[in-house]
């Protein structure tokens, strides 16, 4: 099992920036690892991934303002998201994947007020 604890939501008016942390409790064995958003009524989504080899894969809608980038040594994974746009409004989800399972956490609300 792998505990998964994302940090550092928050409001933050349009143009501003924010970076989301997510740290797994399991230090071997760590795949990918990810973002992904749900916004009120929409689906889940993927926002970005990265491999533990630094391959990044990124949503077009964010493509340009936001960066992924990970730790390995501690497992941490970071979301930096500058120029944010109101419709980036979501609860932020972190997954890990280790041994072909993935594990969630429990996500953060980013609020980009107009």
């Amino acid at each position: 099992q792998v505990q998964v604890v994302e940090s550092g939501g928050g409001l933050v008016q349009a143009g501003g920036s924010l970076r989301l942390s997510c740290a797994a409790s399991r230090s071997n064995f760590i795949g990918v690892m990810g973002w992904y958003r749900q916004a009120l009524g929409k689906q889940r989504e993927l926002v970005a991934t990265i491999t533990s080899g630094g391959s990044t894969n990124y949503a077009d809608s964010v493509k340009g303002r936001f960066t992924i980038s990970r730790d390995n040594a501690k497992n941490i994974v970071y979301l930096q998201m500058n120029s944010l746009k109101p419709e980036d409004t979501a609860v932020y989800y972190c997954s890990v994947s280790r041994w072909g399972s993935s594990y969630w956490g429990q996500g953060t609300q980013v609020t980009v007020s107009s």
